[in-house]
């Protein structure tokens, strides 16, 4: 193969199936612990840092069960999406490479359009989200910092907007790696990473329930979460427990990302100069890079775009909460369970099909309650704030 791509025969010497699959692209190359490492890494990201808020709301009873519902739902479906891989048959039909490709191999038409609006949707929630939890986690360490120098009564008021701007233009340098999703060592120190934050913040809430305990006599916990008329008022209580849903379903959305994980793939871009151009300069220290223009200006546009909107919406919890609520019945629910059907040849009216209906119909309703929470959370979020002049 040469370097634009053109495939040339290949000696007989050569083993084709050394570097090619079945269907002549490149060979994969992922295993086991790389393909566990993107997965734990989806899975393990700014959603779990919500889960201790959800939980709060929802009490140690419903909480857990409620944990533990989303897990099963979303196992299940990603089970049915995994088997999606290929079609028309799961084992011997041509790989599907992105989501897209899975829901237009079994459903086609209009739902490859849903498919694609609630990916890219859901990708520009996740890098809003991100971008507010991270100047949210870098806020924190400069106002621990000014605590323990100047005390707990000094006023360590900071703004999030310089270190959203900070983290953005970090992210415009890595955005412009061409490579990116073949760094399986960063997924796997990232998953480290995943692993050891959860851990802190399991034994952050020990060290608070142990504080309490020692300084009050009792534990400031509830089998029933918040306190009505103590903590919150009636309506509160319900629109924080809806939005706690849609946190928790934001929590468990890795599902978007499986085909992809199981198929990182080069995908042909429209015949266009601008968008396929690429020249090799020379950085120091690192030798020659190749660079994009198209890869720039797009990349670039993106994180500033997302960045923009973070600091201009920069609640945590609201936002998160909206994002699980749209991602998780179309992506996580609906679209599997329409590609089982499809690929089992399920008769309509027959029981799988029934009661598989009943649980894409019961996660629709659980989808729209946990959107109203979180919408409802915005509009009062958005009613006492002012845009570029928050401090925490």
């Amino acid at each position: 193969m040469t370097g634009g791509g053109d495939v040339h025969q290949l000696p007989k010497s050569m083993s084709i199936e050394k570097n090619y699959d079945d269907d002549g692209r490149d060979q994969r190359t992922g295993t086991w612990l790389t393909a566990s490492a993107h997965i734990i890494t989806a899975v393990i990201g700014s959603g779990v840092l919500s889960l201790s808020w959800a939980v709060a709301q929802l009490g140690w009873v419903a909480g857990p069960m409620v944990l533990l519902a989303f897990s099963c739902i979303t196992y299940f479906t990603s089970t049915m999406l995994a088997d999606c891989y290929r079609a028309p048959d799961p084992v011997t039909g041509r790989r599907n490479y992105t989501y897209m490709d899975a829901v237009k191999a079994y459903l086609g038409g209009s739902k490859v359009k849903f498919c694609g609006i609630a990916q890219y949707t859901n990708l520009v929630g996740i890098a809003i989200g991100y971008t507010i939890t991270s100047s949210i986690s870098m806020v924190a360490v400069v106002r621990s910092n000014c605590f323990h120098r100047h005390g707990h009564h000094a006023n360590c008021d900071t703004s999030n907007y310089p270190y959203m701007s900070i983290f953005a233009c970090i992210q415009i340098v890595l955005s412009q790696i061409p490579n990116f999703h073949n760094l399986s060592w960063l997924s796997i120190l990232a998953a480290v990473m995943s692993f050891a934050y959860a851990c802190i913040g399991i034994g952050l809430s020990v060290a608070k329930v142990i504080g309490a305990h020692v300084a009050d006599g009792h534990a400031t916990t509830s089998l029933t979460g918040t306190t009505v008329g103590v903590d919150v008022t009636g309506a509160q209580k319900v629109w924080n427990s809806f939005q706690a849903i849609g946190n928790i379903a934001f929590a468990y959305a890795f599902s978007t990302v499986l085909i992809e994980i199981q198929k990182l793939s080069y995908k042909r871009w429209p015949q266009n100069n601008f968008i396929k151009s690429e020249f090799i300069i020379n950085l120091p220290m690192c030798g020659p890079c190749p660079f994009s223009p198209f890869r720039l200006v797009w990349r670039t546009a993106f994180v500033i775009v997302t960045a923009v909107i973070a600091m201009i919406l920069p609640f945590f919890n609201d936002f998160l909460g909206l994002i699980g609520a749209m991602s998780f019945w179309p992506l996580t629910v609906y679209l599997p369970i329409e590609m089982y059907i499809v690929q089992s040849k399920l008769p309509k009216g027959s029981f799988r099909w029934t009661w598989l209906k009943i649980l894409s119909f019961s996660c629709l309703i659980v989808s729209l309650i946990a959107a109203a929470g979180s919408i409802e959370g915005l509009y009062q979020s958005v009613k006492a704030y002012k845009p570029f002049k928050s401090l925490q």
